[in-house]
This record gives C-alpha cells, structure tokens and sequence, in this order.
C-alpha cells in the first residue's frame, strides 16, 4: 500500500482502490472540508506513460466547471507520490442502488441518466469524451441527484486513442478503435439507462469476441424497456453513430420531451424522490457516515505551506493564468523528481523532501509578488459543496488495463492502448521500464543468467492478467528481460503473439523479482507468458500458460 500522503491532510479511511492507485477520504487542515484524494499506484507512478495520463485526468477536471461532475481542488506532484485532490460527493453508485433495487421506476431511471447527461453534456462542450459511462462512475447523493465521476481514460473529440471502455457498455465503433466521439458516450449511457429500467445489461456474452459480436450485430433490445421510452433506447443504442444524438445536450433534449409526454410535467420530482428514498436506505454507505471520529487532542505538525495571500481562500476556477501557473508547478515537479536521480547521495534526501509541486487554488506569494508552486496550498471550497470521490479509480478490461474493478462495483474497464492512464506500446519497438543504477568508475559485467521462473500467472480481469517472474544470476552486472504476451485456442503450444514485448533492465543484486501487467487484445481461451533474458539464461526462459474463465467449462 502507498505510504505517502499529500501534505495538509488529514486521511481517516479509504474509499475505493484498484491495481491503477486508490482513493481515500481526507480532510484538509486549515479549513476542515472534506475531501477525496485520488492516489496513482506506487507501482504505476514510476511509470512515464501513467504519470502522463493522470496530469491529463487532472488537467481536464482543473477546466471542466460543472455542476454535475466533481470539481478539482488541487493536483500534488512529488518524487514520492502523485495525487489529485477532489471534491467529496456524499453518495453512493448507482452500482450500488441497482445490486439493491432493481429495475428502477421508470421515472427515477429518467432522472439518474438527466444528471449524469448533464455533466456528459458539459464535458462535450469542452471537447472531451468520458469513454468510461457505467453504473459504477455515476454517484447519486441524498437528494436524489446524480453526479458523474471518474474521468480516467477521457480523451479530446477525435482523437485516436484505440479501443476502450468497459465492455458491457461500449458502443460498436470503441471495439474496433475508431476516433473517439460524443455519441459513444451518449451508447454507453444508454446501455446504462436500459440496465436501470430491465436489471440487466442489453447484451451479454460468453466471452469478450462474443459480447464485441453482439454490441455491432446484435437487434437493439428496446422491446424489453417501458413503452414510452423505447423509442430513447433504440436511439440511444442504435449501431451507427451517426444515428444516435450528437452529443449528451441533445440526447437531454430528447430525454426530457419523451419524459414529458409519458409522464406529465412532474416526472423529474417524482423519480428524485424515489432515489433519495432508495439512498436513505443505505445511509452506512454514504461518505459522511464513514468517517473516522476526529480526535480532540492537540497535535503538533509541519506543513509544507505558507499562508494565503490576503483576501482569503476560494475554489480554484481556473482561467488562463491560472492554467499556466498549473503547467509550471508540474513541470517543476516532472523536473525535479528527474534531477534527483543525479543528485550526490548526501543531499537525495533532503531535496526528495522538498521537491513538490502542486496545482491549486491559490499558490504561494512570495514578498516579491511571484507566485510559486507550495508543498500545500490552502484553498477553501464552497461550504455548500457536497463532495466526490471516484470511488473507484477504474479499471479495464478489453482493450488496455486501468486496474482491476473496484471491489463491489462490477468488471473492470478496458483500453486498448492507454486506459486510466495506460503506458503504451508502440510497433516500433518494446516498451521500456528502466531502472536508474548509481554510475561507477567500471560498469561489472554481465552475469552468467541461471534461472528465470514464472512464479505466479492468473486472470485479473476479462482481458487482463498478471505474472510476476523471478530472475536468478551469478552477478551483479546489467541485464534484460523480456516478457512476451500470447492467446490460442489450445492448451498445446503458447500460441500467437498478443501485442508487442516488454523489456526491463536490471542491474545491481543477483535475484530479481517483477510483477507484470497485461491486456489481451486478441481472443482466445488459453493465455500464455514467456520470459527471456539477455545474457539468455541457462535454462531457455520461463513459460507459463492458463485457461481464462470466460472459456472455462462451467
């Protein structure tokens, strides 16, 4: 588990946590408020493509002012962490509400996909589509609202990011990687409101090329739905993007002219009523309800930070001067946690205390008047706020991981490519994870490589796998190791490669042990690891090889 914590908070539990980092719920010193705090994995901060994606997430939420998302308060950058700190939303997923109530009223259905679209629709004004819409990502609080979250694998309108998604809930052009749109999302959310009104998802499958098969080929299935809103499902799921509503403004359009008709000009306060009454029966659940008990001793502590500068602390609205000083503060962090790598041992440590850079509200003035990046930056949210955490930093399953599910909330996510921030491969070579090692007046050899084992290979998702493989040498000297990906349909042979190799380099012990994350992107009941080393090893490398569960005869 992560041990470093942005400073000026206070954690007293953790909310949601995945295989891409975790999320917990803090408050902040100064003011009191409630917050959560979004932690990249210890494992993925080390590595460039990840940490790329996170700054991005957090860049988008730092522009993206809405009421219906959760608001940026600040992103904290160090050598030892990164984090971004959120607005708390107190309410539960509506994962949560469905494994309890479903099917939903229609009307409380209505209402859950309106707030959800809203902040959809505000994400599509600024050219950003969210790709991961799912009953887990979509936070209903007490007054029966609903709120969207998590906006790990987000890209900008049109870029080609590769296939991802979590598969139940992927339009038809996301399997096959075409340029992200707004009309995926508005399928996605469809998909979602179809599994609120029937408890069940629109299509299933035995396996990922099935469920793939079924999403572009399939009959829609709104004959299951209420009559009066069959006509927003076939719409909202229809193959062709083109067929569906634009963007979420549209389809909200759509969504509140249906409602209208069929159920008269208070539906919209009818189905809140019903939420809020579904969410106070869970109210152990709710964030507010699991805080730790605040202590009533005085305590002593250093902060990094200085105090605001006159006029008092507000929410961060971030405008062009505040974008560029955010821009700063993280390079400055990108800086200095590379620098520290050819710092002289003797002053490591105390600059690793130092270097941090964080984004926020209000950045520290110094007598001068030049503002600059603080360890903490105090800042002071709207008393009236209610808070969100992305309960679950998601994960991923099809095409590229983001982490395991969250505990509770159902299958993972998938990218193909890059995925809550995802490192990825390109065909012109392996990817390369290096490990920085101290220079020497004589680099040593190259050791004589003895064993290379594969200790542990399992399933961690529907397309996602870990190994872990230990290296065994007679010295010390650099080497590499190259691990190797493969799908079939029988369990004889390892079967045709599956995506480009991995290469790590490691120098300085005599036994080595990695844990290795995959996504498949081809199908195939059987999946298979190899390792190799360069000095090859004496036995050949080592192999591994599993029948995943979608294939299991059950």
């Amino acid at each position: 588990m992560d041990t470093w914590a942005v400073p000026g908070y206070t954690e007293s539990l953790e909310l949601g946590s995945g295989a891409s980092g975790r999320v917990v719920l803090a408050v902040h010193e100064k003011t009191g408020v409630p917050v959560a705090v979004k932690y990249l994995s210890e494992s993925l901060r080390t590595r460039p493509g990840f940490v790329h994606g996170f700054r991005a997430e957090a860049r988008l939420l730092g522009g993206l002012e809405s009421s219906y998302v959760a608001e940026l308060y600040e992103y904290v950058e160090s050598p030892d962490g990164a984090a971004i700190v959120m607005e708390l939303v107190d309410g539960v997923s509506l994962r949560t509400l469905l494994t309890r109530a479903a099917p939903l009223d229609p009307e409380a259905a209505l209402v859950v996909l309106k707030g959800s679209l809203l902040g959809l629709a505000d994400a599509h004004r600024l050219g950003v589509v969210h790709r991961d819409y799912k009953p887990e990502n979509v936070l209903v609080v007490p007054d029966g609202s609903s709120r969207l979250v998590d906006f790990g694998i987000a890209v900008d309108v049109g870029a080609s990011a590769g296939a991802a998604g979590t598969p139940s809930y992927m339009a038809p052009e996301q399997w096959t990687g075409a340029p992200a749109s707004p009309a995926a999302d508005v399928y996605a959310a469809t998909a979602t409101f179809f599994e609120c009104l029937t408890s069940r998802r629109p299509y299933s499958g035995d396996n990922l090329a099935e469920l793939a098969l079924r999403h572009i080929d399939a009959p829609i299935p709104a004959d299951e739905a209420p009559e009066p809103v069959r006509d927003l499902v076939r719409r909202g799921l229809a193959k062709n993007p083109v067929e569906r509503p634009a963007h979420a403004e549209a389809f909200v359009r759509e969504l509140e002219a249906a409602a209208g008709a069929a159920y008269g000009p208070d539906w919209e306060e009818r189905g809140r009523d019903r939420l809020a009454a579904l969410v106070a029966l869970v109210p152990l659940l709710l964030p507010s309800a699991r805080r730790a008990p605040r202590s009533t001793k005085d305590t002593a502590r250093t902060v990094l930070s200085r105090e605001p500068a006159p006029g008092g602390a507000r929410s961060w609205l971030p405008g062009r001067a505040g974008m560029l000083v955010s821009g700063a503060a993280v390079l400055l962090g990108v800086l200095l946690s590379y620098g520290l790598r050819h710092v002289p041992e003797a002053t490591a440590a105390q600059q690793a205390a130092q270097a941090l850079a964080t984004t926020s509200a209000h950045p520290a003035v110094e007598p001068g008047g030049s503002a600059t990046p603080t360890a903490s930056a105090p800042f002071s949210p709207p008393p009236t706020s209610t808070g969100s955490p992305t309960a679950s930093p998601t994960a991923s399953p099809s095409l590229s991981v983001s982490g395991p599910a969250t505990a509770g909330t159902g299958e993972p996510s998938t990218s193909a490519t890059a995925s809550e921030p995802q490192e990825t491969t390109t065909p012109s070579g392996p990817a390369t994870e290096a490990t920085p090692t101290t220079a020497a007046t004589s680099a040593p050899p190259a050791p004589a490589v003895k064993d290379v084992t594969v200790t542990d290979f399992r399933q961690t998702g529907s397309t996602t796998a870990t190994a872990t493989i230990s290296l065994t040498t007679d010295g010390t000297g650099p080497l590499s190791l190259t691990v190797s990906w493969f799908t079939g349909d029988t369990g004889s042979g390892v079967g045709a490669p599956d995506g480009a190799s991995q290469t790590f380099r490691r120098s300085g012990a005599t036994q080595y042990t990695l844990t290795v994350d995959h996504t498949f992107r081809n199908a195939g009941c059987y999946w298979a690891v190899g390792a190799a080393t360069t000095p090859a090893s004496a036995d050949g490398g080592g192999s591994q090889q599993l029948l995943t569960r979608q294939c299991e005869i059950r």
